[in-house]
């Protein structure tokens, strides 16, 4: 041991290639290529058949690699959440980013139109301030915003409530032709995703869709057309598909499904996605009675849709169930009082609750094929929150 070594290089690496998956150091997020690869094909085939454009969004993994891969599969683009979050895609070439959210503030705008001039940004708005602040960043900076006008189809979140609003914000971007472009419209009712009946999900994004419908009838009798019209995700996308209302479609946890997206009937077999994400943990406590301890918690997973399941032999557990996470531990609990408990060092897989703010608490994905490591892909955007 060489004592003047610094203390970070003695962290073991997460994974090595060739490694079984028993090998990967816990908690450890895993991404199943295979399945992986299945999701993106499906959407994207999904989205051409229906003469729709893809945007997926990155917010779901916050990973270069990942976003590369939809590309390649035909996607127009991405989405991000944050204007930060885009930087690291920005700086890998992706070409054509929104940034699916309004965006306040000097330094953000700022960001964003310096981001505008290295690759095809745009941006939701909902308030005339927004715009101008837009404008005045890129007329710093030289560069020019394409503007998305979000709407409220029933989120009651962001967004404005008519064509008449809409009308009034593409009136101020006329102001400022020379920086910004009016693109169309964002309609996303993010609540509707996770409804969990199949028909009851198909009446709310009929509702939905229908509020939609009404502002784009509204301003088209005011003579004006959007060019596009994004929204929709992986929960209503069987039904988005077939209503002719979206341009372009901007879907996310497909990629890699999560427990919460688990629990949905799902309306078309044919868009039933794969769990291609799972979250390595191990036994690290033979714990009492008949509960053991694992070493993911809180620190490791999101818990604000729900318990992660445990994954075992390619299905939910029906043995064992985790049923608390702490910030450290995670418990794990016998569904047969008495019967058998993993042991000590065993590795649990675990399919997380939620795909997106679980991303976020991890540095890279463990890649695999076959029950061996390929790649260890970086989790680039991961806390780039701002």
């Amino acid at each position: 041991m060489n004592p003047s070594a610094p203390l970070s290089s003695l962290l073991p690496p997460l994974a090595r290639f060739g490694d079984l998956l028993s090998a990967v150091d816990s908690p450890a997020l895993l991404l199943d290529l295979d399945a992986f690869e299945r999701n993106v094909t499906k959407m994207q085939a999904a989205a051409v058949s229906a003469g729709m454009a893809l945007r997926p969004h990155a917010k779901a993994h916050k990973c270069v690699a990942i976003a590369q891969a939809q590309m390649r599969a035909g996607a127009v683009g991405i989405c991000c959440q944050k204007v930060s979050e885009a930087i690291p895609f920005v700086a890998a070439g992706i070409p054509d980013i929104l940034v699916s959210n309004e965006v306040v503030g000097e330094a953000k705008a700022r960001l964003l139109a310096e981001l505008a001039g290295r690759a095809r940004m745009s941006v939701c708005v909902d308030h005339e301030q927004q715009i101008e602040q837009l404008a005045q960043a890129c007329e710093q900076t030289g560069s020019r915003l394409e503007l998305l006008v979000e709407i409220n189809i029933g989120q009651d979140r962001c967004g404005v409530a008519d064509a008449p609003a809409v009308l009034r914000l593409v009136e101020v971007m006329e102001q400022y032709a020379g920086q910004l472009r009016f693109k169309g419209l964002q309609a996303y009712q993010g609540g509707l995703q996770h409804v969990r009946g199949m028909e009851a999900r198909r009446e709310a994004v009929l509702r939905a869709t229908e509020r939609a419908r009404a502002v784009v009838q509204g301003l088209q009798d005011q003579d004006l057309d959007c060019e596009t019209i994004t929204g929709g995700g992986t929960g209503s996308a069987a039904f988005d598909l077939g209503l002719g209302l979206y341009t372009e479609l901007q879907p996310g946890s497909y990629v890699f499904m999560d427990a919460d997206y688990g629990r949905n009937e799902v309306a078309d077999a044919s868009l039933r996605f794969e769990h291609a994400l799972l979250l390595a943990s191990t036994v690290m406590s033979e714990g009492m009675g008949d509960r053991v301890v694992l070493d993911a918690g809180l620190k490791s997973l999101s818990a604000e849709s729900g318990m992660p399941w445990v994954w075992d032999a390619g299905s939910p557990s029906g043995r064992w169930d985790y049923v608390s996470a702490n910030d450290e531990h995670g418990i794990l609990q016998c569904r047969t009082p008495g019967g058998a408990k993993p042991r000590l060092g065993e590795q649990i897989l675990l399919v997380p609750g939620h795909c997106d703010p679980t991303l976020n608490l991890h540095d890279a994905l463990v890649a695999h094929r076959a029950g061996r490591v390929v790649a260890v892909w970086a989790i680039e955007a991961r806390g780039l929150s701002r």
